[in-house]
């Protein structure tokens, strides 16, 4: 069973900065890809970033310059620093795990509202 759990959503004014982190836990699996996803209330996911082991991350055209992913293969993390936030990045924030056995597992989502 493979399992992520997202962390470090919160509050924060516009113009701040927050630091999400999504760790990925369990047996027999070795991660090929991991996302950044979020969804706005009422709506569909919208990818924010992705990366793939070994190589660059890919950012969302609305993020670029101030979000940036990160990971870590050896701990099965993700990261994703904020900046500058904006209203409009209200949403929760979910992260996916993509296997190298061709499967994908989600987590709950961590929640960032951007609010003065």
């Amino acid at each position: 069973q493979v399992q992520l759990v997202e962390s470090g959503g919160g509050l924060v004014e516009p113009g701040g900065s927050l630091r999400l982190t999504c760790i990925v836990s369990g047996d027999g699996f070795r991660i090929r890809a991991m996302t950044w996803n979020r969804q706005f209330p009422g709506k569909g996911l919208q990818l924010v970033a992705t990366v793939s082991v070994g190589g660059a991350a890919n950012h969302a055209e609305s993020v670029k310059g101030r979000f940036t992913m990160s990971m870590d293969n050896a701990r099965n993390a993700a990261y994703l620093e904020m900046s500058d936030l904006k209203p409009e990045d209200t949403a929760d924030y979910i992260c996916d795990v993509a296997t190298e056995l061709g499967r994908t597992y989600w987590g709950r989502g961590t929640q960032v509202i951007v609010s003065a």
